[in-house]
Formats: C-alpha cells, structure tokens, sequence
C-alpha cells in the first residue's frame, strides 16, 4: 500500500497533515510499493490480520479515549440548573411562597426561562461542536492484512503497526520496527525541545510528534494505559472555566454572596425590632400573609433579589455558545472556549507564509544549472532531484511539488541503490541521501542555498534574486560527507538551483487589511528566505515587508529580541525554536499574541501563543496543540474569528456593567433605608419590573450585538469603575425620593413607591444608554420599548393592580423625575471625568513606553 503524504506546511520548513490530499506522483507517476526493507522504506509488515483486531476489542484492548468533545447533555443540564444563583433565587422564592402574594415570586419564572435558554444554547453549540470535532479528529495509519489503512484513534488496538510520518503525532505508546531518518519531538511530555533520533527498538510515547522522518511502530500501551493519553484526554475536555472573565464573574458574585447576609439581616432588624412590634396576622382570603414580619421579608427579599445578577452568568453562557455557534458555520473548531476570550484582546497576528498568506500547493517552475558537476559524465540535476523524491520516506512540499513536476513531464528515477538518507528538518533547512550510482558512491543535499552554502556565495545570490521575486529557490548540492554522519553535509558543491513557484491566495490582501484597520500588527514568520518573505509581504502590502529580516541575525538576548520583533513585520529563515521564542518575546512586552500555522515546525510557537489557530489540513500534532482550528483552510475566515472575540467579550462587559449597577443602587439603598428604620419601598414585583426594563431585557439584545472594541485584562476592575459610582449615584437618588414622598412617615403607599420606581428606572435607563454606546436605530427602538412598557405597566388598570402602582399624585410623579435628572447629570459628570482620567493614563503611559523604545535603540546603535 502506498504511502500516501498530504498537504506538507512552509516548504523549507516542514510537512503537515496527511489526511486530506491524495498521494502526490512520484517521478514515474505513482509512490511505489513499500515491498521490501531498506532505507527508503519500511519493512515487510502484515501487522495484525482482522480476525486479531476483532480479538482484541471483544477484549477490551483498543485505544479508549474520548475524542475531545463538548459537555454530556447530563452535565449541561447540571451545570445551568444547580448553580449559586439559582440556589440564592430558591430560598428567597419559598420565602414568598409561604407569605404570597403570587405576583411577588414572578422573579422565579425569569430565574426559569434564563435556565431553558442557557441549556438549549449549550446543546446548539455542542451539537456544532461535535460534527466539527468529527471533521478534525486524525486518522493515523496502521497496517492490517499487509495493508496501510486508516482508522480513528480509537479504532487503533494493542500490538498494532502504526506507520507515521513528519507532522504526525504519536497516538499510543510503542516501540520502533522500522525508521526511515525517523526524529521525534517529545518537548509537549518533557519539555526537552532536542529533537530525538528514533531507531527500530526504541520506544516512542503517545502525544510526541515526527519533526523528520518516516518509520513504523507496534502499539505496547493503548486507551488509558498509556501516562500521555491520560494527560492528553484531560487536557481535551471541553471547558467553561479557567478565563479572566469567568474568575472575574466569580470573584464578584463571591463578594454578592457575602453581603447577602449582613444586608438582609440588618434589613430584617431594622424593621422589625427598630421601627415596631412583631404581629403576625392571619392569611387573608388570597392566600397572602400580612403584617410586620410578612413585610420585613418581602422587603428584604425584593432588596435581595435585586441584588443578585441574575442574567449575568446566563448571558456570559450564551454569548460563548453563540459565538460558538457562529464560529461553526465559518468551519472554525473552538478547542478550548477560553479562546473566545483571547481572541477579543489580541493585538498581534503571528503567521507563516506558505500554506497561509499563499496557495498551499507549488509547481516546479526550472532548475537552473550551475555548472558544478565535476566530470561531464556526472548525473544531471534533473536525475539526482528525481532520485530524492523517489527515495524520500515522507514529501514536504517542496519534494511533492518536484516529483509531481517530474510526474507530469514522464521523467523516471535512475535505478540506484540508496546508502544513506537525511529526511527533511525543519531544525538544519535540507534533506539528502547517498546514491551508489556507475559513478561511484555520491551524498546529495537539498535545502537552503543560503544555509548550505556561504550567504555571500553566487549561488546564494542568485537564490535571493530569484526569492525578492516571491519564489521559492532551493539549492542542490553535492556534498563531501556523509549525509546521515554527525559532520553532515560537510563541504558542499552547488549544482542547481530548484526554483518553485507559489502563488499568494486572493483574500490574504484583504485579511491584512482588516487587521490593520483593527490596529492588530502582522508579523510574517517563516522558514523561507527573508527576501522571498519580503516578496509577498510587499505584494500584500504589509508595513515594514520592504525591510525583512534573516532571523538569525536577531540577537540572542531576550529582551532585545523581542524590542526587534515588535518593530519589524516579516522574518526569515526562522527556526521552530526561534519562532516560539519570538512569540514568547511579543508576550513578554504586553501584548496578546495569535499565531497560525499548520506546519510541524509551528507546533511549539502554536503552543506558546496566547491563541494558537492551526489549518484544518495541517498536521495532526498542529491541530492537537491550537485552541482555534480553521476546517476550510482559509487564512480570512481568522478576521471573522477576531471579530466574533471581540463582540463575545466586549459585550459580556457592558453587560456585567449593567448587572452590578443594579446590584450597587441596591446595596445603597437597602443599608440606608435599613439604618433610616423605615419599611424598605418596594415589593419583589417592584424589583422584577425595575429589573426587566432597564437591565433585563435589554442586556439581552446588547449581549449578542456587533462589536469591535479590543478587550483589555482588567475586567473586573474596570466594570466596577463604571458600576459602583453610577450604582450608588442611582441608590442615592432613590433614597432622596423616597424620603420627600414619605414626608416624615415610616410606612409608603403605592404612590411613594411608584415614585421611588420612577427614579431608579429613569437613572438605570440612562445608565442603559451610555453603556449602549455607539448608538444604532436599533438601540433607539429598544430602549423606546422599555419606556413604553415601564409605562404601560403604570397606566393601564392591568398593570397598576398586578404591580401595585399608582401615579395618580401629579406631585409625587415629578419629584421622582426630578430627583432622576439630578442623579443623570451627576452620573454624566462622573462618567466624563472618569473617561478623561482614563485617556489620560493611557496617553502618559504611551509617552514612557515611546521614551523607553528610544532608550534602547540608542543604546543598541551605540
């Protein structure tokens, strides 16, 4: 059976995924048949027959481990039912069930619906999940009845040969059988980022990866038995948790659950035993109780419940699974929901050119001869290329792209006898083997120019001309050492310069284009030649691509690498190590980094990136490691995934705003009437209305807007800037219009309430409107509709009796709205004072960090 190589990543950097692309020809036309042991392939195998794998799983020996997934439909369920707040909502609603009326528990019904929406939003986004974790899931090969097949990972069972190649990942533990050149990355277990030379009898673990190479192993540990599955199955689990914004909401909701008690204590005291006599009366014909003790706890239920945020988790949850969901339909796998969040703050897009910002297929465009044979009887550069693909284990793209040009052209390998065999590295940037050719025995290297032979060299030269032109140049060389021997390739020869042809996708302009529009910085890493990334940067028209720079002409100080990095926007000749490091560089100077890629190479930058995004026909060890994984192979559909972080997180933000507002005024209000010792002015269904108006019903809408805004760390702290003054500002106001209405009495009537109700919903509603910010026509409407029902609710018969209202005092109704102008304008003063402080800050911060820049680029031209 034929190996069958795929989509490979950056050319001169590695090979990726192998599930998705047909064999690609060889010189003859077709990959020849692994028949017989040698160095360019594997050994006669028939692994196990089908009789023995169906053996094995009546036993119970296969490879179980969950594909990574979303939630059970069981956890769901519990996960939005039993909840804090919904615990809180309980205790205070059998509260009203006993005292009555029914109209005061109408809360629990709102605590319901938010329940059932969050559930049947997380099943819409588990049911996307799932069909996209489907699509994305490896297929490793395994031989079976003397056949290469592919299976999933959990098909894989005990004693089975598994053959893999550079960019697969090690599904189970084994030990080698055969290896061709085979290396081993196994830094995600070790943390050692040395690549591993793997020989028959060694043993390879589950969650390493090929960096070169082609071998075979036989499984010895599958399913949990194997330490690096286990690992690799917790780590997959679809999560909720472990997000700023998510410990943010917890941290706050654990300080709401602390001031529950005092507050509803003092509330309970203070009109019980401060402002008169405990009398308990009889329930009336409705059901309802009344009396001291029954109003004391209806008041400090309405002042409790209003305190609760109660949407706040329930729209966190939703606004994640819509994005979720949105994200689905552009065929974007979200591992790891946590990466919504960190797509809103991202402010620099790390990516690689080839398969990325260009076509992810190349064609042989010549090969230019230089004349550096020794006799005039040596091979052609055209015989020994068509010799290396033939006997390279595992193309990379650039080896596909020179076969399948040969393939098309019906040039044949010469019949020579391979020796030895240096698969493709990213690490050293070539390949080679030893041919015993009529000649004699001859090593033969394929890679850089600029690597194998001096920078400065003709052939060098005239491979950077050739790369400004947007090319690709590989040089091929005769080499004076062995080319699998330490000292390898030794003093080389440069014969011909391969020169391949890739073409820069149509949308990749356009994608640049937004991002910088976005003020998000693109930073062009590749394995190429710098000139060849300058090429297509300029032809994208990237800022600063007409400078690019040989990373490794970048300094090994951390500091200053990083300085450099964040200048400049497009590199070459960079490493996978020194791609990781620059990321790490980028983080390390305050900014939020995405990195994309599909390559091997890109594995450990991938995973040192805030967000790593891998190509859906990339590598499986690529896809493993991304939190993002975009199923269409579209670099564009990332400005999309930017745009939806940044609506998800950004609107959660006005929304918490809009929720601790509430539960401030409250606060403020509920300790002031509590140590005033008068009876708290509202009822639970005073609360239910104030809430559904001005914060409920609305943050709805603004939870699922557009929105642009690049999120900032700092969200707790910042939504409390903005909730605490305006929150007591509005828990003042209530308090003022409340005590004029009262006129020295202790005990409102529905008129002094509906007062009181006016001045919150006018003060939150202006609240709603600052936050609501930039203003669309459909925020006019929205907020127009919560007028017009806040008012329906108080001058139709149906809503004064079922809210118990009354606007009948002209007097009482304008106080409330006078006292609700004075509380807007201090809430706008504050609000502008605060947002100038704020500019400010930023503005001084800005003129350090520009003053420290020009420090270090003086010292560093000193």
């Amino acid at each position: 059976m034929p190996v069958q190589p795929e989509r490979p990543d950056d050319g001169a950097e590695g090979a990726s995924d192998r599930d998705s692309q047909a064999a690609a020809p060889n010189v003859t036309g077709a990959r020849p048949e692994r028949a017989g042991p040698g160095l360019h392939g594997p050994p006669s195998e028939t692994g196990l027959t089908l009789a023995e794998v169906a053996e094995r799983v009546a036993t119970g020996r296969t490879n179980d481990v969950p594909v990574r997934a979303s939630r059970s439909v069981g956890q769901i369920i519990r996960a939005n039912v039993f909840t804090r707040i919904n615990a809180m909502i309980a205790v205070l609603f059998t509260i009203i069930a006993v005292i009555g009326p029914v109209q005061d528990g109408l809360f629990a019904m709102v605590i319901l619906i938010n329940t059932l929406i969050g559930i049947v939003q997380e099943l819409r986004a588990k049911r996307t999940l799932d069909k996209l974790a489907i699509v994305n899931a490896a297929h490793p090969r395994v031989v079976r009845d003397g056949a290469t097949v592919r299976v999933t990972t959990q098909e894989i069972v005990l004693d089975e040969v598994l053959e893999v190649g550079t960019g697969d990942q090690i599904a189970v533990d084994g030990v080698v059988t055969w290896a061709g050149g085979l290396e081993v990355d196994e830094s995600l277990l070790t943390g050692e980022a040395d690549p591993v030379l793997k020989r028959p009898g060694d043993t390879v673990m589950s969650g390493s990866f090929v960096v070169a190479g082609a071998g075979r192993f036989r499984a010895t540990k599958v399913g949990r038995h194997a330490y690096a599955a286990r690992l690799a199955e917790e780590a997959s689990r679809f999560s909720l948790v472990h997000s700023e914004l998510r410990s943010g909401i917890n941290r706050i909701l654990t300080w709401i659950t602390y001031a529950l008690f005092p507050i509803g204590a003092l509330l309970i005291y203070s009109q019980l035993f401060m402002g008169g006599h405990v009398t308990l009366e009889e329930p009336t014909a409705g059901g309802q109780i009344s009396g001291p003790l029954a109003d004391a706890l209806r008041g400090m239920v309405a002042a409790l419940v209003s305190m609760i945020p109660e949407g706040l988790i329930l729209l966190t949850s939703i606004a994640f699974a819509v994005g979720v969901i949105r994200l689905g339909k552009y065929k974007c796998l979200v591992q790891e929901l946590p990466a919504i969040e960190g797509l809103a703050r991202v402010d620099v897009v790390c990516t690689d050119k080839t398969g990325t910002l260009t076509e992810a297929g190349m064609k042989l465009a010549q090969i230019r001869d230089l004349g550096g044979r020794a006799v005039g009887d040596d091979p052609s550069p055209t015989q020994v290329l068509a010799a290396l693909a033939a006997c390279d284990p595992d193309h990379n793209a650039s080896m596909a792209a020179i076969a399948q040009g040969f393939g098309s052209s019906g040039v044949s390998a010469p019949d020579w006898t391979v020796t030895a065999l240096a698969p493709f590295s990213s690490a050293r940037k070539w390949s080679g083997a030893g041919f015993l050719t009529p000649g004699g025995e001859e090593h033969w290297v394929l890679g850089a120019a600029d690597v194998l032979s001096s920078p400065d060299s003709p052939a060098a030269a005239e491979a950077a001309r050739l790369g400004s032109q947007g090319l690709r140049v590989l040089l091929l060389a005769r080499a004076s050492a062995r080319v699998d021997s330490d000292d390898a390739p030794g003093e080389v020869a440069p014969v011909a310069l391969v020169v391949l042809d890739q073409k820069v996708r149509e949308d990749a302009g356009a994608t640049l284009d937004y991002f910088a529009g976005q003020g998000v910085d693109v930073k062009i890493v590749s394995g190429d030649h710098a000139a060849s990334v300058g090429a297509v940067g300029r032809e994208l028209g990237l800022p600063g691509a007409e400078d690019p720079v040989d990373a490794r002409s970048l300094s090994a100080d951390a500091g200053e690498l990083a300085r450099e990095v964040e200048r400049r926007s497009a590199f070459g000749r960079v490493t996978p190590e020194r791609k990781r490091d620059m990321v790490r560089g980028l983080k390390d100077r305050g900014h939020t980094v995405a990195m994309t890629g599909d390559g091997v190479n890109d594995v450990l930058a991938l995973k040192e990136a805030d967000i790593g995004v891998a190509m859906g026909s990339g590598s499986p060890a690529s896809r493993s490691v991304a939190q993002l994984v975009l199923l269409d192979n579209r670099f564009a559909v990332l400005p999309r995934v930017v745009a939806e972080g940044r609506r998800v997180i950004g609107n959660i933000e006005r929304v918490a705003s809009l929720f601790l507002t509430k539960t401030v005024y409250t606060m403020t209000l509920a300790i002031i009437v509590g140590l005033l010792a008068v009876a708290y002015p509202f009822f639970p269904r005073h609360a239910t209305l104030i809430n559904a108006v001005t914060f409920g019903i609305p943050s709805f809408f603004l939870a699922l807007a557009p929105n642009t805004d690049i999120a900032k760390p700092g969200f707790v702290m910042r939504t409390l800037r903005l909730a605490i003054p305006s929150g007591m500002v509005a828990g003042f106001a209530a308090v003022t219009t409340y005590l004029l209405v009262l006129g020295g009495r202790t005990v409102p009537d529905p008129a002094d309430r509906t007062a009181v109700v006016i001045t919150l919903c006018a003060t939150t509603l202006w609240v709603l409107l600052l936050v609501a910010k930039p203003y669309v026509w459909w925020k006019v409407l929205m907020v127009g509709s919560m007028v017009g029902l806040l008012t329906l609710a108080m001058v139709t018969p149906l809503g004064q009796w079922f809210f118990d209202l009354d606007v009948s005092d002209p007097a009482k109704v304008l106080t409330g709205l006078a006292v609700a102008g004075v509380a807007i304008v201090a809430i706008t003063v504050i609000r502008v004072v605060d947002d100038r402080w704020i500019a400010r800050s930023e503005a001084r911060a800005a003129e350090e960090a520009a003053r420290e820049e020009d420090g270090h680029r003086e010292a560093s031209m000193v």
